[in-house]
């Protein structure tokens, strides 16, 4: 009897460490937003962004092989109106542009006409997760206690990859990475 309770056992904790061998810790990969608010500043207002960033093994690949990557960054304050449509206060975006020389070994990020240069894809990914940017709308455009609404989203523009890589793109969630709108409340 006490042989089969120990047969037992050692089936039980066979089992367990297969179980536990088998276990690889899950890389989240996409984007997600971890913080957004609409700041009141002297000369306007101020969106302070912060986004996860991970990029997938496939477009990590193809960033390594030369492939440049562009992030489009949308912002949306809108005033809700019964009688009408939706009145929108500003509507804004800006493209990111990621890549990788393999002369230099160096990461850049380019936005408009500024750009600057990284040594590995962990720091261009944390400097591109910050959006801390002056929005286009008046000191005094947002009238005092209305309520407006704030959303932000950051996702890979996969209309700016090169044409075979757009055919990946159309059914994998590989090359599809992105955040969702997140939406908050604004009352000057």
């Amino acid at each position: 009897m006490r042989c089969c309770k120990r047969g037992n056992l050692l089936a039980v904790l066979a089992a367990l460490w297969l179980v536990f061998a088998s276990y690889t810790p899950v890389r989240a990969e996409g984007i997600e937003v971890r913080k957004a608010m609409l700041v009141i500043a002297d000369d306007g207002y101020v969106l302070d962004a912060n986004f996860g960033i991970a990029l997938t093994p496939p477009l990590e690949e193809a960033l390594n092989k030369g492939v440049s990557l562009y992030f489009l960054f949308e912002f949306e304050l809108i005033r809700s109106r019964w009688y009408w449509f939706n009145e929108k206060i500003a509507n804004t975006q800006q493209r990111y542009r990621l890549s990788y020389n393999a002369l230099t070994r160096q990461y850049r990020i380019g936005a408009g006409n500024l750009y600057q240069n990284f040594h590995t894809l962990g720091e261009a990914l944390d400097v591109m997760s910050r959006v801390r940017r002056r929005e286009d709308a008046e000191p005094g455009a947002l009238a005092r206690n209305e309520t407006y609404t704030a959303a932000v989203r950051l996702r890979l523009d996969t209309t700016q990859l090169p044409k075979p890589f757009q055919i990946n793109a159309l059914g994998s969630r590989d090359w599809n990475i992105g955040s969702d709108w997140y939406r908050w409340t604004v009352t000057p």
